[in-house]
């Protein structure tokens, strides 16, 4: 290629790395041009595939300040810049490597820091995104849940105790009002019983 046309492949793949959240290296060797498009379309709502030269791509990761790739970009190459999900990008390249043995996982970067084929192994088998999120939402959910009731059955034991209460302060002196029987040392004993009796007694609902 002429020298413009250099710089400018060099420019794009400087742009793909430094706006993607990860890279996986791959070596293809061996795959149709029917697999590569396959292997395109597997992978596309999460990262482009690409099929680079190896001396342009080495100066393009190194002005984009990549770094580890250096060693792996020799024979056919081609790489997944991964805009999406990384986790789902490395499970479509792991998958699609299991069923075509030809697609070589050789190394990647994540987040600026290089990866090895058994780390990009490691963050297939990861839930995805989306996932964790279910997950988070529901523990939130749960946690929820969990703290209205604590705060709920305070305030139905102290339903409970005052209706108790007043029972037994009507029973044994009128229908004399809580705050007055308070003061009185025999509604006092009736209160200490009535909380005792709602205690024993627990939740019936």
């Amino acid at each position: 290629m002429a020298t413009p046309e250099k710089a400018a492949a060099i420019a794009e793949l400087t742009e793909k790395f430094r706006s993607s959240g990860a890279a996986v290296l791959t070596e293809y060797r061996g795959l149709t041009v029917s697999q590569l498009t396959q292997l395109r379309g597997s992978v596309r709502e999460h990262a482009t595939y690409a099929v680079v030269k190896n001396t342009l791509t080495k100066r393009a990761a190194a002005e984009a300040g990549i770094e580890g790739l250096d060693e792996h970009l020799v024979g056919p190459t081609a790489i997944a810049f991964v805009t999406g999900d990384p986790v789902e990008a490395a499970k479509g390249l792991r998958d699609f490597a299991k069923a075509n043995p030809a697609l070589v996982i050789k190394a990647g970067v994540l987040d600026g820091k290089p990866l090895s084929p058994e780390e990009i192994t490691k963050l297939a088998d990861l839930e995805s995104r989306e996932v964790l999120l279910a997950k988070l939402a529901g523990a939130m959910k749960a946690n929820l849940s969990k703290a209205v009731y604590l705060f709920a059955a305070p305030l139905s034991q102290t339903a409970r105790v005052v209706d108790a209460l007043r029972a037994k302060v009507e029973e044994q002196g009128g229908p004399a009002p809580v705050a007055e029987a308070s003061a009185d040392a025999a509604p006092a004993e009736a209160a200490a019983e009535a909380t005792t009796d709602a205690a024993e007694g627990g939740d019936d609902s």
